[in-house]
């Protein structure tokens, strides 16, 4: 029997506490955008299509400590006699486990505890279980955030867990459908993204499926190819081997890295990581998930650290993941039509094969899994179930509405209703706006934006072209004197790269009620133009202005870092509140200022003291604790007279986040 049930789990978790108070216009480098191509003209890739400068509308979720305490978590299990899938619906909808009842063990590596890392496309990203990335280049906006769920009955019987949300940047909606019938060794989602916009949209979706890394275990796929990235730059290689080294096996890859699998067009879209006795789990999906990848940590001692960092104490926390995509790669999106629905169907099961010929010939090895796919789930029938679930199940509205997500396509339904437009996607519940969207239902309904305090956080922000014709229309009419028209439009306009149209709209705000929102972004406009002193003293100024929040703190200091006034840095300090002077990053900022004032006992006590500088958002790539240790090795051996060797030391384990070679 196949059932759904809603239940409560408790597991340690650091706490999310809020998002950041400032809007996300600073912009954001991610690995992604740090590539440039050496490709053959005929790999028709999208290397660069779709790439976004920042997360705006959207906040940071940057404020989560490093502390665990016990949480419960609303789960949803899909179970029959085969497997059993947990879900994390506030989470992203994160499969977070994935059991298999006949072998006795779990087929992902289930992380034992929630601890977020600065990884995602709005900072907080967390290790473990299946994630699911919609929309733009990264891990995607909710990756840390409540989806809508519901329940729903298919055709046969079948129980069908559903989630879905409205993502606000390619403004589309995403809807997963997961389902594993009764006599099924595969667990089935089927997924679905409409545009539904008169607009071509970039689209970017990957599946990242983390398993536990083993020394035996091997990932294959129908590829000979593999992209991949040598210096910041996109080549090509060959597999299994390159360069010596069989890149199928995890393990041999000494640094993090990706290896995205070119798989053609006519071959079986599959990937799997198996361990020495043919045993693991296999993902394969319908043809328009045309993408494989993988990730590896790396065996070096960054890599280590980060899989350390983003689990609990006394776990080690090893894995690797395998991935699929809309694309090949994940340095594009790929183009979606106006008015168009993409759909496909993902399944994921154990894989059981014999593990003489996984581990012989590559070629052995490809042809063994894919009879043993074949046994487990046919081809033709994956795509079959595609088209025979589009109207059952796809199409078709949810019985129950178990929890809501955000508010804001309930927000672009209403806005959609208000012009003449069809609603998006009518089969899904949306539900009702809430806080975030209560300024925007006054614009609609008004024709101007309703009165605000100028130290109080604003509630949200917006990057729509619909909505920046309201604000224009408003601000050159009833809201000609209000300065939270002015400020909105400002943001809008630096996002969109209107500099001077910005700088005149946070002016006439500032001049109307200042703000330190408006400051703000007044200092972004100087950074952007090379005045990276003044960019600074305004943030500072800013932040002056609401001295107790973190966020203007943090971008006070980095900018005053970023320009080298570290007596500044110092002084603006000592007049921040000890709550924000104990934050992570806080404290790195103040370390390098000691260290580059010749402080250096003070900056080595911040380094040292409560185990060690822990920064919870540290960012992926960066390296600013260790190079921060190895500033203070060096001044320390400049004033002791001693010569200094780099290549001799090792910095403490903790403090060691590089992730290439050392």
């Amino acid at each position: 029997m196949s059932t759904l049930t809603f239940e409560k789990r408790n597991m340690p978790a650091a706490d999310l506490n809020g998002e950041n108070s400032l809007p996300s216009i600073a912009g954001m480098l991610n690995v992604q955008q740090r590539t440039k191509t050496g490709l053959d003209e005929d790999d028709e890739l999208f290397v660069g299509y779709g790439f976004v400068r920042c997360p705006f509308p959207y906040r940071l979720q940057d404020r989560y400590g490093r502390e665990l305490r016990d949480t419960e978590f609303d789960c949803a299990v899909l179970e029959n006699r085969y497997l059993k899938a947990v879900f994390l619906p506030a989470l992203g909808g994160r499969l977070w486990s994935l059991y298999d009842k006949e072998a006795g063990r779990e087929l992902l590596f289930s992380n034992p505890v929630f601890r977020p890392g600065n990884l995602a496309f709005r900072n907080a990203w967390f290790s473990g279980g299946v994630e699911w990335n919609c929309g733009v280049v990264g891990h995607h906006p909710f990756t840390c955030s409540p989806l809508f769920t519901a329940k729903l009955t298919a055709q046969d019987g079948t129980p069908v867990l559903r989630m879905y949300e409205f993502e606000r940047i390619r403004c589309v909606t995403w809807q997963m459908d997961f389902f594993l019938p009764e006599d099924s060794k595969m667990l089935y989602a089927r997924m679905r993204i409409v545009n539904p916009n008169m607009e071509t949209v970039p689209m970017y979706w990957w599946s990242n499926i983390a398993v536990p890394e083993r020394k035996d275990g091997r990932v294959v796929m129908d590829a000979d190819e593999t992209y991949t990235n040598q210096d910041r730059i996109i080549t090509k290689t060959t597999v299994p081997v390159s360069k010596g080294v069989d890149i199928t096996y995890p393990v041999n890859s000494p640094f993090a890295i990706d290896y995205f699998w070119k798989i053609e067009k006519d071959r079986r879209k599959y990937v799997c990581h198996l361990d020495q006795d043919g045993y693991g789990l296999i993902q394969t999906s319908t043809g328009r998930l045309q993408g494989r990848k993988l990730f590896v940590w790396g065996q070096g001692p960054g890599g280590e650290n980060w899989q350390r960092f983003l689990t609990g104490g006394g776990s080690a926390g090893k894995y690797v993941e395998i991935q699929a995509g809309l694309a090949h790669t994940q340095y594009e999106c790929l183009p979606m039509p106006p008015k168009t629905a993409w759909e496909w169907v993902e399944a994921y099961g154990a894989m059981n094969a014999d593990g003489t010929r996984v581990h012989g010939e590559w070629r052995d090895a490809r042809a063994e899994v894919e009879a043993r796919l074949s046994e487990l789930l046919d081809a033709g029938k994956l795509e079959e179930l595609l088209k025979a679930t589009r109207e059952t199940i796809a199409r078709k509205p949810a019985g129950e509405l178990i929890s809501r997500g955000s508010g804001w396509g309930a927000l672009e339904n209403l806005r959609r209703k208000k012009q003449g437009e069809f609603p998006i996607s009518s089969h899904l519940d949306f539900g009702e706006v809430g806080y975030e969207q209560e300024p925007w239902v006054f614009l609609l309904e008004n024709g101007y934006f309703k009165d605000a305090c100028p130290d109080e956080t604003p509630p949200s922000w917006m990057h729509q072209a619909q909505w920046t014709d309201l604000l224009e229309k408003a601000a050159h009419g009833a809201d000609r004197y209000h300065w939270v028209t002015w400020l909105h439009l400002g943001m809008i306009y630096f996002v969109d790269r209107k500099i001077s149209d910005a700088r005149n709209a946070l002016d006439r705000s500032m001049r109307l009620k200042p703000s330190c929102w408006a400051l703000y972004g007044l200092s972004n406009i100087e950074r952007m133009e090379g005045n990276s002193e003044t960019s600074a003293m305004l943030v500072m100024r800013a932040s002056l202005m609401k001295p107790d929040d973190v966020s203007l703190a943090r971008e006070a200091l980095k900018q005053m870092q970023d320009s080298g006034m570290y007596a500044e840095m110092l002084h603006y300090a000592g007049r921040l509140s000890d709550e924000v002077n104990k934050e992570g990053r806080i404290k790195l900022y103040k370390a390098f200022a000691y260290l580059r004032t010749g402080l250096l006992a003070e900056a080595e006590k911040l380094i040292y003291e409560d185990g060690g500088l822990s920064v919870p958002d540290i960012r992926e790539g960066e390296n600013s604790i260790t190079d921060l240790w190895f500033e203070l090795e060096e001044a320390k051996a400049k004033k002791e007279g001693r010569a200094f060797d780099p290549k001799g030391l090792r910095p403490p384990a903790n403090l060691d986040f590089r992730m290439s070679g050392v």
